[in-house]
Parts: structure tokens; C-alpha cells; sequence
């Protein structure tokens, strides 16, 4: 349960005359330029901070222009932190505005770039990212103010080093949400090509949105290729579109525009026409955005023939046993698994069924979604899945709403005018609900809480406990899925704490290449062993020991512990279900009154140990702190656990992913 600043953490306010000036000469980052980015960005320069940097990797696309208001028709594909750079300067001329189109990831943009600034303001859509921030704020001992949105529901919070918990200090959801255009046009992450396939079942057998459309900023699917190729080679297009029925049409000064559906629909569902079209035309057209492709990988186009020679090799490799969900498919398997099931699919739409909604334990639309999500990956040289990480990882995605964006922007503003105050004691986190609570409050504020002594993060001394079988897991699997995946790490350097030094991971390319297939029992790695991991990168360092466990809950890989009394506590769970089995097995052997007896009692008369253990509903704790005089209703509410009985407006708190 969250508990009151101190006092001491109090600070005295600048006088207005006093103020105004201090708005003007701060440096503020703002790090995103999006939804929330856009609003932030104008009401900084109308509130009079004048000296702002703005780091943003995207470009413009059309679907931004619904809510992201610094941007027209006419930005398409330009840098969105250029973009919103111009637009502000237009509301404060005399601001002093600068514009980086780049990742906030890169070396560059580590401690020392953080320090000249006198707070960070984060505008961004991705974890990955805010970890990396609220490092680099930590290490350069700048105020962080962190915000996040997801449709109606929105947070605003202040983190500062010593004195707040840090963006990392509470465990965070797996993120559910993700901008439309990274979907289409930009993919990085496993998740958004299965995102991106679940559009795709969408638009070709469900009820098709146009927010999900799939194909990149196109108004006719069927030409998008052409398009692509016309920016490559436009006389070869030219003379290929000339041929159809659109170009008529466009020829007359109007637009064809036809559905993704209605295009497929009418070459009767040809898997091989949708695999040309998915796969090479749409890689081809995005290939087309130049500047897209200035600090990204270039994606490169699939063709059916080339999609059938694939992973020959390896195919017989991965039939070697193991259970069919959990064996990785070849490229040239996920050609063959999306022609058959959408051969099954299409059957399915009758004429009294002409809508399917996409169910993942329906077998022909999982495969469906894991073949097309994995050809994607492939084709933007994102790790592939298999089919029961595919099926455990697709979610429900959440649109961006236009108000929360503006709202959260506002109190984003709020926050940072008390940091430059060095009011950090009336600093809040501040919760934006779906609808009003039974106080009929839509904005919830609460109390900061202080840094957890757990944190993995700002702790003094981080530390975690780490379950894996060291005989199974290889040197690259626990730099790419431990330290860069479920730690997010930078660039990781790990060295084993053995009193020789061993290096087992270097951030120097190159360096340590040679270890990645190798296991870590090759490195002397066992039950005990303690490895050493830094990222200059992040100013970030922790000790991580090593549990060998052969068998982890659900198959997973790996287990991270990051409370060392969490451990303690999971032994001592495991002992007291040991001893309740040789209890049990004890009293199965006595006489049959005694078992007979024994088998009447309650559930809560058998474990003892359990007895002190009370749940307390918060309007009984609420009561008793009444009655001893430690209920203050000039207090802001606090951040707690929830009970089970607490009603849905009650339960209507975001927590920030």
C-alpha cells in the first residue's frame, strides 16, 4: 500500500515574477512526438517553455491525422518530430525547438545527452522504450514524467531518483496496444505481425474495420503492388495498370476503391494471388517510402516460388520429436499451412454465413493467423514463433482515443510545472477512468509512492535469482529472451563471477559471436553460479544467480525471481506441500475412525499454519483506521490492491504499460 511523501520532500514555490523566466530558460525532452506527443507539445510552448527537444523515430501516415492534430494530409510520410517541431512553432514563435528523427534507443542519447536537460516528459506507445528512459533518467538524476493512454482509460505519474518508484519498480503487463501504422507499414516486434495477421482474417472473412486495414496506406488493395512498383519502376507500371478497370476510373479523376474482401472475393480466393499480393506487391509499395526506411531495416519482398525453396533443409531438423504447437515452422511450411487453411476457411462463407469471427481455438483460423504472422516476420527479419507462442500472444487491441490523448497531455503539463517547482510532495499520480467512481471523479490522483526496495532497477544493489536448465539454455538465448527481452537491456555485457573474469557476453560486436550457440554448462555454469551483467548504455547494473531447473511452470524457458523473499517464500511452499503429502500418506495408515473423523473437518481446521492469514475488505480497513484516528480525508487517495468485492467503477485504475 502506498504511503505520503514526506514533508521534507517539500520545496518552495518561485514567486510568479520569478516563475515565468524559469519556464523560459529550463531544457525539456519531450521523447515522442504521437497522440500524446502532439497535445504535449502545444501545451508546452502555450504554457511558455521555450527550449524543447523532441526525439521521435516515426513518419506521418494517414491514420494519424484522426487525432494527432499537428499533422495534415500534406505531412504524409514526412518525420513526425520535424512535423510537430513546425506546427508548434506556429503557437510560440520565440520557442526554440529541437527536432530529432531518431531512436531514443541509440548510443548517442545516453547519460550525458540526458543531463542537459532539466526534466524528460515521455509521449511514448512502447514498453521496451519507457524502460530504456526511465534508466537513463535514473543514471543522469533528471525527473521523469511518465504518461500512457489505452482507448478511454489514461495515467499520468513523477518518478525521481531516491524519492518516487521508478517506471520499473511495479511488474508491467504485456502490452496490448499498438499504433496502426507500426501495424502496416513498420513491424518490429513479433506481436505486430500477429497483430497484422489477425487484421488480415479480419478484412478477408470477418467484419472488416477500417482502422484495421492491412494494406499500407492504399485506397485499392489490388493496386497497392502496382503503386510500389510504379515508385521503383513506373514505366513497367504504367504499362501494367493501364490494363485495368481502375485506371479507367482514375483516368476519369475518380478512385476505384475496392475492399481487401471484395479484391480476393473476386479472384476466388486464389492463395497463391493473395500470397504475391500480401507478401512481394505490399513489400514492394512500402519499399517505395524512402525515408521510411532511413533508420530501419529495409524489408525484403517474399515471392510464392521463392517461399517454396525456403528452410528446405531445416524441415527435417525440426520434425525431430518434440510437440507439434511448440516445433518452429520452416517458411516454406508456412506457405503450405496459409494455401490450405485459406482453402478451409473460404468454404466456410455461405450464403447465410458471410462473416467469421476469428477464434483461436478454432484450428484453420490459428493457422491461418501463426503461417501469415511468421511470413511477415520472416519478410521484416523478425524472429519467427511457433504456433503455441502465436496463440498465446495474440490479444485484443485497443484503439487511440483523441480526448485521453489531449487530457493526459494536460496533466503531463500539470506535473511537470510542480517538478520545476521542486514541489515534488505534491507531485501525483493521476488515473483517467472509463467513467466517474462513486465520487463522481473521472480524475483519480494518488499518492506517490517510495522507490520499492525490490526494484530490479533502483534498488542500490539489483538483484534477482534467475530459474533456467543451464544444460538446455544457450549463451544467445540468454542475452536475446533474459537480458535484452525480459530485462531490457541495451547492450548487455556479462561476465562470470568466478575469480577468473570470464567474459560470456560482450556488447563489442563480435567479440564474444563465438559463444552464442553454446550452452552455459560448456562455461562451468551451475546451481550457484553468479554472473555479473552491466549495460553502459543504461548506467545499469545487476547481479543475477542462477537456479538450474529442468523442468519451469508451463513450459516455460526461463523464470525470472526478482524478490529474493518471493523465492524464499516459494520454498518454503514447496516444503509445507512435502510435508502435508507425508502427513497425508502418515494418516492413511491409521485406524479408519480416525481417517473417517479426520475426513469431516473443514479445509481451514486441517492447515493451521494458515490460520493467521486475514483478508480484510477496505471498508473494514477503512473503519478501523477511523476508529484509530488515522483516517485524514485532506489526504489524496492512495494506490492499493483491490478487493474482490469492490464495484466495477471502483475498479476502473489503469496500470501504465
Amino acid at each position: 500500500m502506498a504511503t505520503l511523501l514526506p514533508v521534507s520532500f517539500k520545496m518552495a514555490v518561485p514567486k510568479e515574477k520569478d516563475f515565468m523566466p524559469l519556464l523560459a530558460s529550463c531544457r525539456i525532452l519531450v521523447v515522442g512526438a504521437g497522440g500524446i506527443g502532439c497535445e504535449l507539445l502545444k501545451n508546452l510552448v502555450l504554457t511558455g517553455f521555450e527550449d524543447i527537444e523532441v526525439i521521435d523515430l516515426d513518419t506521418i501516415d494517414v491514420s494519424n491525422l484522426n487525432r494527432q492534430f499537428l499533422f495534415q494530409k500534406c505531412h504524409v510520410g514526412r518525420s513526425k518530430a520535424e512535423v510537430a517541431k513546425e506546427s508548434a512553432l506556429r503557437f510560440n514563435p520565440k520557442a526554440k525547438i529541437v527536432a530529432h528523427h531518431d531512436s531514443v534507443l541509440k548510443p548517442k542519447y545516453g547519460v550525458p545527452f540526458f543531463k542537459e536537460f532539466t526534466m524528460v516528459m515521455n509521449a511514448l506507445d512502447n514498453q521496451a522504450a519507457r524502460n530504456h528512459v526511465n534508466r537513463l533518467c535514473l543514471a543522469s538524476d533528471v525527473p521523469l514524467v511518465e504518461s500512457g493512454t489505452a482507448g478511454y482509460l489514461g495515467q499520468v505519474t513523477v518518478i525521481k531518483k531516491g524519492l518516487t518508484e521508478c517506471y520499473e519498480c511495479q511488474p508491467k503487463a504485456a502490452q496490448k496496444t499498438y499504433p496502426g501504422c507500426t501495424i502496416r507499414n513498420t513491424p518490429s516486434e513479433p506481436i505486430h505481425c500477429i497483430v497484422w495477421a489477425k487484421h488480415l482474417f479480419n478484412q478477408l472473412f470477418g467484419e472488416a474495420d477500417p482502422d484495421e486495414d492491412v494494406s499500407p496506406d492504399s485506397a485499392d488493395p489490388e493496386l497497392v503492388g502496382q503503386a510500389g512498383k510504379s515508385a521503383l519502376d513506373s514505366s513497367e507500371a504504367q504499362s501494367k495498370a493501364s490494363t485495368t478497370q481502375d485506371n479507367e476510373s482514375a483516368s476519369n479523376g475518380n478512385v476505384l476503391r475496392v475492399s481487401t474482401r471484395a479484391w480476393a472475393s473476386s479472384h476466388d480466393y486464389c492463395p497463391k494471388k493473395l500470397f504475391t499480393k500480401l507478401f512481394s506487391e505490399d513489400i514492394l509499395y512500402l519499399l517505395s517510402m524512402e525515408k521510411l526506411w532511413e533508420n530501419r531495416r529495409r524489408p525484403t519482398p517474399l515471392t510464392w516460388e521463392e517461399a517454396g525453396t525456403i528452410d528446405e533443409e531445416k524441415e527435417a531438423e525440426n520434425d525431430k520429436g518434440g510437440i507439434a504447437d511448440q516445433r518452429l515452422w520452416s517458411v516454406k511450411e508456412c506457405q503450405e499451412i496459409f494455401s490450405s487453411a485459406v482453402h478451409i476457411i473460404r468454404k466456410r462463407l455461405t450464403g447465410e454465413v458471410t462473416e467469421l469471427v476469428w477464434d483461436k481455438d478454432d484450428e484453420s483460423s490459428m493457422d491461418f493467423v501463426c503461417a501469415c504472422a511468421n511470413l511477415r516476420a520472416h519478410i521484416f527479419g523478425i524472429q519467427r514463433k511457433t504456433r503455441f507462442d502465436v496463440k498465446s500472444m495474440a490479444g485484443n487491441i485497443i484503439p487511440a482515443i483523441a480526448t485521453t490523448n489531449a487530457v493526459i497531455a494536460g496533466l503531463i503539463v500539470l506535473e511537470g510545472l510542480k517538478v520545476l517547482a521542486g514541489e515534488f510532495g505534491a507531485a501525483r499520480t493521476t488515473y483517467l477512468n472509463r467513467r466517474p467512481n462513486p465520487r463522481r471523479r473521472l480524475l483519480v490522483p494518488c499518492a506517490l509512492d517510495p522507490p520499492r526496495p525490490q526494484c530490479l532497477v533502483c534498488a542500490p544493489r539489483p538483484r534477482l535469482a534467475l530459474k533456467l536448465p543451464v544444460a538446455l539454455t544457450s549463451v544467445g538465448a540468454l542475452k536475446d529472451k533474459v537480458l535484452r527481452g525480459a530485462l531490457a537491456m541495451a547492450a548487455p555485457d556479462v561476465e562470470v563471477v568466478d575469480g577468473k573474469g570470464t567474459i560470456l557476453i560482450s556488447s563489442e560486436e563480435g567479440e564474444t559471436q563465438e559463444n552464442n550457440g553454446k550452452m552455459l554448462k560448456e562455461f562451468n555454469i551451475v546451481d550457484g553460479t553468479q554472473l555479473n551483467c552491466d549495460d553502459f548504455l543504461q548506467n545499469y547494473n545487476i547481479l543475477v544467480d542462477i537456479i538450474d531447473c529442468d523442468q519451469l511452470k508451463d513450459g516455460a524457458e526461463f523464470e525470472v525471481i526478482g524478490d529474493p523473499e518471493q523465492l524464499k517464500k516459494e520454498q518454503e511452499e514447496q516444503a509445507k506441500e512435502q510435508d502435508k503429502k507425508e502427513e497425508e500418506q502418515t494418516s492413511s495408515s491409521s485406524t479408519s475412525a480416525a481417517t473417517a473423523a479426520a475426513s469431516l473437518l473443514p479445509p481451514t481446521a486441517v492447515v493451521e499454519d494458515d490460520d493467521d492469514l486475514v483478508c480484510l475488505d477496505d471498508v473494514i480497513v477503512k473503519k478501523r483506521k477511523v476508529e484509530e484516528g488515522e483516517e485524514r480525508e485532506e489526504e489524496p487517495p492512495l494506490k492499493k490492491a483491490r478487493s474482490g468485492g469492490k464495484t466495477e467503477e471502483e475498479e476502473e485504475i489503469m496500470v501504465l504499460e
